[in-house]
């Protein structure tokens, strides 16, 4: 185990000094360097931004006098007011579980094409809720909307990923929530402006005020479906399919050097080497899957999830995925997204105005505090913050209760109270900005072996949505039945978040595969995936490259692997982390 540890990681060691003696190393100056990637990757996040927008923009609309007069008791009923709330986020759940079989089947840059087309459509049919269908076309509007949204917050930081060269990979995922977090800004300040037009009464409010929200995604999904056009196919997706020269290209143009350039080279094979490693993976587990059919495919998703759950060391990384994204959704963040306006109503902003005001408040905020995450996050470690921004959030939930409970039915004469109340409500985004929005994804991809991980990160998201949608469909019901038992609630799962990722959750920070196997209990795991990527890698002369880079075979980090029964370097590791 000790060998297979210090193999691989000696191994992808040498990758990145051969990379970075080519192409110089990460961080700001290697954006530079590759910013025709950079701006191919920020183009792609009008899928994220896309995805943000609808999370916050319909808050807003919820909370306005001439919306209300379309949709009747939809806005005034709680439970109702759920489900034209949530059923985006149960479309979003549908778009995910399909989205990876379309990003396989039709590449990457098509399934973006469809997935915006599918948004697009979604939009049309909530826009025609103005000839007076009324809640029926917001409801299969957001649902149909919500099928793209989803697929497009799968698809595209895979595309991304997949076009970036490996020194600029994080900072470009990376961009994906801060483009989110843009999004859900942006839509907060729209919903604000548009509140205004022809008034904020019932009597005078003009229709435009909630439908100009709606209507405006429609501007960046069609600059999104019309780029994506002329954007490169996926270099990974390309090899896969048996698309080798055509992949060679892309990766020369991305890279602006010639085809034959030897770093077009090293990249072009790593990416050889992990499409066999998937192929031959699926050959030794599933058999009877390794042709690459549309129906295989769609099967092997399915079948690779139901495997996560016949062993007991994988059904403990199923359990952190799932329940660190259960914790996720129940801190409540999207209760304050989804309903904002309502809630700080209830705090004793009574002015849909000022409301609105508070709310755009919260998306800047969130922006903001998300930043320092991006760029400290591998120094720091997953638990402390996870942890410390639980914490923080359960204290504002609870801080939040109390003033409620004492001034619900005196907030006139307790205005002071009112506005403290709605600080800890910014307080508590902030928190979340910082651990739980980002942290929570990069626990949920890092605790997978390398054949597994697709399936297991599928299964972590398809747990984000249902929960999502479980948590906008009964908020309306708890803030109107339970009122500050609601903030009780979300602060005492909160809590519980914290004390489950202290105490269950491993530290990933800097471990290795390897090393996650032996906190799992699943030891070997890894190991094979090791072996059986080490074979390839010397089949298609990946190895033979990396070996080639000094004329001393001990200076090349590859060439000094320790013998296989040391495992001592394993616990130490896993010791000091």
């Amino acid at each position: 185990m000790g060998g297979a540890d210090a193999g691989a990681g000696a191994f992808y060691d040498a990758a990145l000094h051969k990379r970075e003696t080519l192409m110089g190393k990460s961080g700001p100056s290697a954006l530079i360097k590759n910013f025709r990637v950079f701006r191919i990757a920020l183009f792609a996040c009008i899928g994220g931004v896309l995805y943000g927008y609808n999370q916050g923009m319909f808050s807003g609309i919820l909370a306005m006098p001439a919306f209300e007069r379309h949709m009747g008791d939809y806005v005034t009923d709680s439970t109702k007011k759920g489900w034209l709330t949530a059923i985006l986020e149960l479309g979003a759940w549908i778009g995910t579980l399909l989205s990876g079989f379309i990003a396989e089947v039709l590449s990457r840059k098509y399934s973006v094409l469809v997935a915006s087309a599918v948004f697009m459509l979604g939009v049309v049919i909530q826009a025609t809720a103005i000839t007076g269908v009324g809640h029926d076309a917001i409801l299969a509007g957001r649902f149909i909307t919500g099928m793209g949204v989803g697929s497009l917050a799968m698809i595209i930081p895979i595309y991304n990923s997949e076009v970036a060269p490996p020194e600029v990979r994080g900072a470009l995922v990376a961009t994906q929530q801060l483009a989110i977090c843009f999004g859900i800004m942006i839509s907060f300040w729209i919903d604000y402006g548009t509140n205004f037009i022809g008034g904020t009464t019932a009597e005078t409010q003009s229709d435009a005020a909630w439908l100009t929200p709606i209507c405006l995604q429609l501007a960046p999904a069609v600059i999104l479906f019309v780029g994506m056009i002329f954007m490169p196919f996926s270099p990974r997706w390309l090899v896969h399919h048996g698309r080798e020269e055509e992949a060679r290209q892309v990766l020369s143009s991305l890279r602006g050097l010639s085809p034959d350039h030897e770093l077009v080279e090293l990249e072009f094979l790593e990416i050889k080497a992990q499409s066999l490693f998937e192929k031959r993976s699926v050959a030794e587990l599933f058999p009877n899957l390794r042709e690459p059919t549309a129906w295989n495919i769609f099967k092997l998703q399915f079948v690779s999830i139901k495997k996560l759950f016949q062993t007991r060391a994988m059904v403990k990384r199923v359990a952190v995925a799932t329940v660190t994204m259960f914790f996720q959704q129940w801190s409540g963040i999207n209760a304050v997204l989804y309903y904002a306006p309502s809630i700080f109503k209830q705090l004793g902003l009574d002015d849909t105005s000022t409301s609105l005001l508070a709310t755009g408040v919260v998306g800047i905020v969130m922006f903001i505090a998300t930043i320092p995450a991006v760029l400290w996050i591998d120094r720091v470690g997953r638990k402390p913050v996870l942890t410390i921004g639980a914490i923080g959030m359960a204290t504002c939930h609870i801080i939040i209760a109390v003033i409620v409970a004492k001034n619900i039915d005196q907030w006139e004469s307790h205005k002071a109270a009112g506005w403290a109340a709605v600080c800890m409500v910014w307080l508590f985004v902030v928190h979340f900005g910082y651990s739980w929005g980002p942290c929570a994804w990069i626990i949920v991809a890092e605790i997978w072996p390398l054949s597994t991980r697709p399936y297991g990160v599928a299964l972590g998201a398809s747990s984000n949505w249902m929960n999502n949608f479980i948590v906008g469909q009964v908020t309306p019901d708890m803030l109107e039945g339970i009122t500050y038992g609601t903030y009780i609630l979300f602060g005492l799962l909160t809590y519980m978040g914290a004390a489950f990722v202290w105490f269950l959750v491993p530290e990933t920070k800097r471990l290795t595969l390897e090393e996650m196997d032996i906190i799992f209990g699943s030891e070997g795991t890894a190991q094979a995936d090791f072996e059986r990527m080490e074979e390839i890698n010397n089949e298609i002369g990946l190895t033979r490259i990396l070996r080639g880079e000094s004329s001393n075979p001990t200076s090349t980090p590859y060439e000094t692997l320790p013998e296989k029964g040391n495992t001592s370097d394993h616990s130490e590791r896993i010791q000091a982390v």
